[in-house]
């Protein structure tokens, strides 16, 4: 029982050093493969994945603001602290719940369809088609979509901090009786630009983790649609699971 312990163990990590190695590996490939961008495929990646997520990103951060501000308004105004409720808002905002929120979103809707995508081209051979024809996968699948998601999230987390602040506005001023000028007075003292900029890179990271993560599980996906099944749910629970891990050692980097 102990030796098949041990080698249970070992299978276990085993199988987590080989898949960090692809990752690196595929990363280390897509690095290279930059300069074979298409821009066509690039713009196409942007919107697909960018734009078409603007919207589910929108009203979760609408309803995280409004939350957030239902649950802390009256204890500030109960001992009058309700001329920092905007800045306590927008500095979370802008910190931590716009890019690990938009990125948790990201992750389910953009990193299941890349691995959906590329692991149903794998399936029906279409990306051995691509070696055949002399067309790098990595060139051609990975790095647009790589770059699309480092590009795109954190122009998501912009407006996501603005939708959040919003609607902390509305529940603020409708629920809690603070003046406007004392919410955006607030934010005007409390935030600054780097907790903004430090969202934006925090997203950045997250959107290679992302990309990198559906690309690696899309192109090893195997044992046809159940396959893509899988290969589709473990993406979406790395790259969760990856963003948090990643989300505590950035925080304390850029805000220490």
């Amino acid at each position: 029982m102990l030796i098949e312990f041990f080698a249970r163990t070992g299978r276990m990590v085993i199988g987590v050093l080989e898949n960090i190695g692809e990752v690196l590996i595929l990363f280390g490939q897509t690095v290279y493969h930059l300069r074979h961008l298409n821009s066509r495929l690039l713009l196409r990646q942007m919107a697909h994945l960018g734009a078409d997520s603007l919207p589910i990103v929108l009203l979760t951060m609408l309803f995280t603001g409004m939350v957030m501000t239902v649950q802390t308004a009256h204890e500030f105004v109960k001992y009058g602290a309700q001329s920092s409720v905007g800045g306590l808002v927008a500095v979370a905002m802008g910190r931590e719940l716009s890019p690990v929120l938009a990125g948790v979103v990201f992750a389910g809707r953009v990193g299941a369809a890349i691995t959906a995508e590329i692991g149903s081209m794998k399936v029906t051979e279409q990306i051995d088609a691509l070696r055949v024809m002399a067309i790098s996968p990595v060139a051609y699948l990975v790095v647009p979509r790589l770059l699309a998601c480092m590009a795109m999230l954190p122009i998501l987390v912009i407006f996501a901090d603005g939708i959040g602040i919003i609607g902390s506005y509305l529940i603020a001023t409708s629920y809690a009786d603070i003046t406007p000028f004392t919410f955006f007075n607030s934010i005007k003292v409390f935030a600054v630009p780097h907790d903004i900029i430090g969202g934006m890179i925090k997203a950045m990271v997250f959107g290679s983790i992302i990309a990198i993560t559906g690309c690696h599980k899309g192109l090893t996906t195997a044992q046809g649609a159940e396959g893509v099944g899988q290969a589709t749910t473990g993406s979406v629970v790395l790259s969760i699971i990856l963003i948090f891990i990643s989300n505590y050692f950035l925080s304390i980097a850029l805000y220490r």
